[in-house]
């Protein structure tokens, strides 16, 4: 019988998924990959997803519409709400940015893994993975920027990058909790995560903070050029200072 190749398909992502979540997205080879999907033909991923980053296209094409939908429903359901005090705003706003993402540490197709190599996603930049997405208005987290944003003052959004952080915060702390052992309830992790996330959002500037920014500002700036910041550039687009 020849190869279904939906399913060598599905072999190579749940590989892939799998080891770049143990060994690091640049740290497997293709090869290693291919063989751990029980492929004999050493071309069979190449055939199907042409490269490493074709392939972590796929990994991320599998879990992310779930994602997505969840969070654009909670989102919703915010903005219907209206006119909440800021405290409850931000807890709302942080839990549309969490939930979504934890449910995937009940996941056994791989949700787990996903997480781990989203925290990996969130320290790298430009990658082709996420390029398309980065100022796509349509994709949630884009959508969860510009709503978090009148909740800041202008200095959390365009300098110190507020946004960004408790993106990093949260994906971190997912895949902490993605490395043990599952089937534990993930309830009152998922709560406390939403805590420290509403809380980051919610830190206001210090006089030394702001001092300190005063100081750099009134330095010579660097050329421009420098590596953007990862998560496809999130950071990056919050303003020109770096915290």
């Amino acid at each position: 019988m020849p190869p279904n190749p939906e399913a060598t398909c599905r072999r190579l992502v749940a590989a892939a998924e799998r080891l770049f979540a143990e060994k690091g997205i640049e740290g497997v080879s293709l090869r290693e990959i291919n063989a751990a999907a029980g492929q004999r033909n050493s071309t069979a991923l190449q055939y199907h997803f042409g490269d490493r980053a074709g392939l972590l296209t796929a990994v991320l094409a599998k879990h992310q519409p779930e994602v997505e939908v969840r969070r654009h429903q909670l989102l919703d359901e915010y903005e219907a709400r209206g006119g909440l005090p800021a405290a409850e705003a931000r807890r709302t706003l942080a839990a549309a940015l969490v939930r979504p993402m934890a449910a995937k540490l009940a996941d056994s197709d791989g949700g787990r893994s996903y997480l781990r190599i989203m925290e990996q996603l969130v320290h790298r930049s430009r990658l082709p993975a996420l390029r398309d997405a980065q100022d796509d208005p349509g994709q949630s987290i884009n959508r969860w920027r510009e709503l978090v944003a009148p909740l800041l003052s202008e200095v959390a959004v365009r300098r110190l990058h507020q946004r960004f952080m408790a993106i990093r915060v949260t994906y971190v702390e997912l895949a902490r909790r993605a490395e043990g052992p599952g089937g534990k309830d993930d309830r009152l992790f998922t709560s406390h995560l939403i805590d420290v996330v509403s809380a980051v959002l919610a830190t206001e500037v210090s006089d030394e903070t702001a001092r300190l920014l005063a100081e750099r500002d009134a330095r010579p700036r660097p050329e421009p050029g420098g590596p953007a910041d990862g998560l496809g550039g999130l950071r990056r687009r919050e303003g020109r200072g770096n915290a």
